[in-house]
């Protein structure tokens, strides 16, 4: 991992952008929909930035960079295509502990900006960490048509409802059960209005339902990609991930939810072993290799209502 991904909140925050002219524009638009105060040193401006300086939107200081010029900010970006500057306000900033970034030079940044997908509150980033441009200008393209335009009202309606879920389940694991269940209900993903997603969500909790355990077996082979979109559903809703073989399955191990519990099992143990987690209502997935689902193994998954799923 050459960056570690991170999300920062900007709001109020002191920032300051060196550079006045195109990719200033872009950066400062950013920086401004996250709330950031924004001071700009350039001798000259854009435009789009001189107006949003008269509007004091942005403070602009009108004179080229000085070492003095990083006092008291929280980030530095600079826009300019001076690398020989870009490496002095580097070295400046890293000798005053500020985070800096100097677009288009990755030499010269603690961080890199990553393609974004904005569906407020949710947000996707995607990077290569610089090495390709082009392919993450295509994933973001393949992301956007699959999100659906209505997760900002998803997302909205379900944040203001935690407290009162509370009232109702006394634990995470119940309360995460719920969502898992609310999130996928059809008038939920169709949803335009604030008024469909509150029926949904009181006739769900009408319904009182009790988290169980539940368990599914998943054939590994030799290539992630064979897995069914089924299996990589279950891989995520799983709870506990017992597994068979860390070596070969290491890759399938990462697929699973990320919060899961995870836990190397024999073949001899794992009937056992699932049928005392199923007693504690936790969701269980067990990942055996291609062709080494037992027959007792298939039945136990059949009697809990379970499924096997082969890898393609």
């Amino acid at each position: 991992m050459d960056y570690f991904p991170v999300f920062t909140q900007l709001h109020n925050k002191p920032v300051l952008v060196i550079g006045g002219g195109e990719v200033a524009c872009r950066k400062v638009d950013l920086l401004l929909r996250a709330g950031a105060a924004i001071t700009l040193i350039s001798p000259r401006l854009h435009p789009a930035l001189q107006k949003l300086a008269s509007q004091q939107k942005l403070r602009w200081l009108a004179e080229s960079y000085q070492p003095g010029s990083l006092g008291g900010y929280y980030q530095v970006w600079t826009t300019t295509d001076d690398r020989e500057l870009n490496k002095r306000i580097f070295r400046d900033a890293q000798q005053k502990k500020i985070w800096v970034n100097a677009v288009d030079d990755p030499a010269h940044c603690d961080f890199i900006t990553p393609s974004m997908i904005d569906r407020s509150p949710i947000q996707v980033a995607i990077s290569s960490g610089g090495a390709s441009p082009v392919l993450v200008r295509y994933l973001r393209e393949k992301l956007e048509t699959q999100l659906a335009q209505n997760l900002s009202l998803l997302a909205d309606f379900a944040g203001k409802q935690r407290n009162r879920l509370k009232l109702h389940y006394d634990t995470v694991d119940k309360r995460r059960h719920f969502w898992e269940q609310f999130f996928r209900l059809p008038q939920v993903e169709n949803a335009q209005s604030v008024e469909v997603l509150e029926a949904a969500f009181v006739q769900l909790l009408a319904q009182n339902n009790q988290a169980t355990g539940t368990v599914c077996v998943v054939e590994t082979g030799t290539d992630v990609e064979m897995l069914t979109l089924k299996a990589l559903r279950l891989m995520q809703q799983a709870e506990m991930v017992l597994y068979t073989d860390e070596a070969s399955q290491a890759g399938f191990i990462d697929l699973c939810r990320r919060d899961a519990d995870r836990e190397a099992c024999s073949e001899e143990n794992l009937l056992q072993k699932a049928d005392a987690l199923l007693s504690q209502a936790v969701r269980v997935c067990i990942l055996v290799r291609k062709g080494r689902t037992s027959a007792s193994l298939s039945a136990f998954c059949q009697q809990h209502k379970g499924e096997v799923l082969p890898s393609l």
